[in-house]
């Protein structure tokens, strides 16, 4: 009799023990993978409140491992394999250079784009935006129809520019349309551009040097990761500079257009939320910005020497003094 119960109370014990695994597997917070540049960038604190927003709290629902390449671009495809081994669910990509290092490593993790500066499209990166098809989706900033804008808002700026220099990677596959139309854009505001190819970082002094050279009145940055080594340099060689993103101007560049980039890392949370809830990367449709901002630093505009017209001033959705 002692005996039966000695079994039944260790059979009790091991179901409990067993209950308790049980309950602590299905309590399991979800773990997701973000890979970016740079762990510095603020573009990382807004990706994290997009998705307090949405209830996922870091460490306590939900896990994130963070992965950055720290501006040394080769580290990309290590590191996306790496976040792909784990099996997380899901696996944020925060640039261009992210996306194509994961998109490469993996077709079945769903991969989400923060940011993307080509036309995925035509760069067969989905099959199309409203149903992309296999395992990416996310948010786009239409970059390569705003580099033409970005001209036009330089020869306002600067009324007696006569050449542009453009800086740009010709191995990036992502840059070759903004690049394109820059071109017509420039034929068709009489202006002379040069082009500056930049694939690594320790070519961007011979850049710089070739643009005030030649000479140039102004630099058009269409794509570009290094953003304080460009902007300092930029103020080296006093030369103005247009860029696509506007934290280059929060880090000292002096003119940016083009979609709000923070809003855009916060929404790829939504995103992380439904393909956590169950939805598929192939049947969410990939969403473009609706509204384009135009900001301008005045304190790097005094520093290299330059008054901003008041007409282009009028227009700045942002103006940092």
């Amino acid at each position: 009799m002692k005996k039966a119960i000695g079994l039944s109370l260790v059979a009790i014990s091991l179901l409990a023990t067993l209950s308790c695994v049980g309950a602590q597997q299905s309590k399991r917070i979800p773990r997701i993978g973000y890979l970016a540049t740079d762990s510095r960038a603020p573009t990382r604190t807004t990706f994290k409140q997009g998705l307090e927003e949405l209830g996922y709290f870091e460490n306590k629902t939900i896990q994130i491992e963070w992965r950055f390449a720290e501006n040394k671009l080769s580290r990309f495809p290590g590191l996306a394999t790496e976040l792909v081994d784990l099996n997380l669910a899901v696996i944020v990509a925060g640039n261009s250079l992210a996306l194509n290092a994961l998109r490469h490593a993996t077709t079945m993790t769903p991969l989400i784009m923060a940011m993307y500066a080509g036309d995925p499209v035509a760069d067969g990166v989905v099959a199309s935006l409203a149903r992309p098809g296999g395992n990416i989706t996310g948010v786009i900033p239409l970059a390569p129809q705003l580099s033409g804008k970005q001209l036009e808002l330089v020869k306002e700026t600067l009324l007696k520019a006569s050449r542009i220099a453009v800086m740009w990677n010709p191995d990036d596959a992502e840059a070759r349309s903004p690049w394109e139309e820059t071109q017509l854009a420039a034929r068709a505001l009489a202006l002379n551009i040069l082009s500056l190819d930049v694939r690594f970082q320790n070519e961007l002094d011979r850049a710089m040097d070739t643009a005030k050279r030649t000479p140039s009145d102004a630099l058009l940055v269409l794509r570009g990761l290094l953003r304080k080594q460009i902007v300092d340099l930029a103020k080296t060689y006093r030369l103005p500079t247009m860029f696509y993103a506007n934290e280059f101007v929060e880090a000292g560049g002096l003119m940016s257009y083009g979609s709000n980039n923070m809003a855009q890392y916060r929404h790829a949370a939504t995103y992380v939320d439904k393909i956590l809830k169950g939805s598929k990367a192939a049947d969410l449709p990939i969403e473009q910005p609706t509204k384009f901002e135009l900001v301008i630093n005045l304190k790097t505009a005094k520093q290299i020497g330059l008054t901003i017209p008041p007409n282009v001033l009028t227009r700045a959705d942002k103006v940092i003094r």
